[in-house]
């Protein structure tokens, strides 16, 4: 009697005894910059046969966009599921987020997800599935930037079973803390960067002046903007030495209304030739904007990193008074000039890209302790990594070829 077949989802046969490809779900609980933390993954895992890839997400914004950049990238064959149907919609409108609240979107999502062999997020809430019965489904984190704040280093991490990272900062920080512990991590490098180095200099203003990029954080009591954020732009925008983009962490502007309040009052400057304002579009996340820059304003956003991948100016505000010499927190601002006040902003932006040489030396060393840049992108480090991690912590059971079949159905919708 011949063997019997099963077809994968690229119509590939399957033998019997063969194991089933092992199920994955990318799934994104967060604003969009986050897709572009773990896409990139997720891209490399759908060319192998030994993974099915779905991508979830609440909104049809995260939909649209993996799917463009998927698109673009000619991956395998990933699934795009939408969880929660239009409920979570509702919900958001009503919280006036442009995303649903986290833990509706994790109730939502549970079932479904629970068919999974492993989770991939790129954020931490996401755990909490695991006190809603996701017991034996194997989490992955690829973490969401590689900055020096605490919160990066963020307790529950060590609840993750697999966490890929971006270099030998995050590796040396998170051994001492006690996050991850050895054959449960793996340094891949930066993974944004594959989707966003090599696209060139792109042209957002009619003139040569050099750019400045401001983009302040969005916690209240970390962020330029509550008390410098107007003056700032005020005081550029009545200079004519640079062109200025206004684009601050995603977040900031997060509330429907709040950004709809701000566009309004800051649409006089946004009409004039050298400023541009972006309040939280998909420019504002894929780097196109730091690519464009010629110096860095902000505060303690990671986005500081992405930065320097090329070093280059910066010039850092203070607003919330910190004391931030010995604080390892604040380890970005040995790249740059600190500043109290925005006063002389625009004089300090001219101080600060004739003085750059004084600090080139110590951004090329944090850049090289943050981001482990091999031959290969790191988008393939990271889906080699985590494709072995994966094979070697399976159950044997999931190997059955009729658990195969089944695992292998669509899942309904919820």
């Amino acid at each position: 009697m011949g063997g019997a077949w099963f077809v994968q989802r690229d119509e590939t046969p399957l033998a019997f005894g063969a194991p089933a490809p092992q199920r994955l779900c990318f799934f994104f609980n967060a604003q969009i910059h986050q897709l572009l933390h773990a896409l990139p993954v997720a891209i490399e895992l759908s060319r192998d046969p030994a993974f099915a890839v779905d991508l979830m997400a609440a909104t049809d914004e995260h939909l649209a966009l993996a799917r463009d950049i998927v698109a673009a990238r000619g991956a395998g064959p990933i699934r795009f599921l939408r969880c929660g149907g239009r409920w979570l919609e509702t919900l958001a409108r009503l919280a006036g987020g442009t995303t649903p609240p986290k833990l509706p979107v994790l109730i939502a999502a549970r079932r479904r997800l629970a068919a999974y062999d492993a989770i991939v997020v790129p954020e931490r809430t996401s755990l909490l599935l695991k006190r809603l019965g996701l017991n034996d489904t194997r989490f992955i984190h690829t973490c969401h930037g590689a900055g020096d704040r605490a919160v990066g280093y963020d307790r529950r991490v060590a609840q993750f079973d697999y966490v890929l990272l971006a270099g030998d900062k995050q590796r040396r920080r998170m051994l001492d803390e006690g996050l991850i512990r050895e054959g449960h991590y793996a340094i891949t490098g930066y993974s944004k960067f594959d989707l966003t180095q090599g696209t060139g200099r792109q042209r957002l203003f009619p003139n040569a002046r050099p750019v400045v990029l401001y983009n302040p954080h969005f916690s209240p009591t970390l962020s330029s903007w509550p008390g410098m954020g107007r003056d700032v732009i005020a005081r550029f925008a009545a200079d004519d030495r640079f062109n200025l983009i206004v684009a601050p962490h995603i977040r900031l502007f997060d509330h429907r209304r709040r950004r709809a309040e701000m566009e309004r009052l800051l649409a006089p400057f946004a009409a004039l030739p050298h400023v541009h304002v972006d309040l939280g579009s998909r420019a504002s996340v894929d780097m196109r904007y730091v690519h464009m820059a010629d110096l860095y304003l902000g505060d303690v956003s990671s986005q500081i990193y992405e930065y320097l991948a090329r070093p280059r100016p910066c010039l850092f505000l203070n607003g919330h008074r910190a004391d931030w010499h010995h604080d390892p927190s604040y380890g970005h601002w040995r790249y740059g000039p600190v500043l109290e006040s925005a006063a002389h902003i625009v004089d300090e932006a001219e101080a600060a890209i004739a003085s750059h040489a004084a600090y080139e030396a110590a951004q090329r060393r944090g850049v090289a302790h943050t981001f482990d840049m091999g031959a290969q992108p790191a988008s393939v480090r990271a889906a080699r990594a985590l494709a072995a991690y994966l094979h070697r912590s399976r159950p044997a059971a999931a190997v059955q070829p009729m658990a195969a079949l089944t695992r292998l159905e669509p899942l309904p919708h919820a």
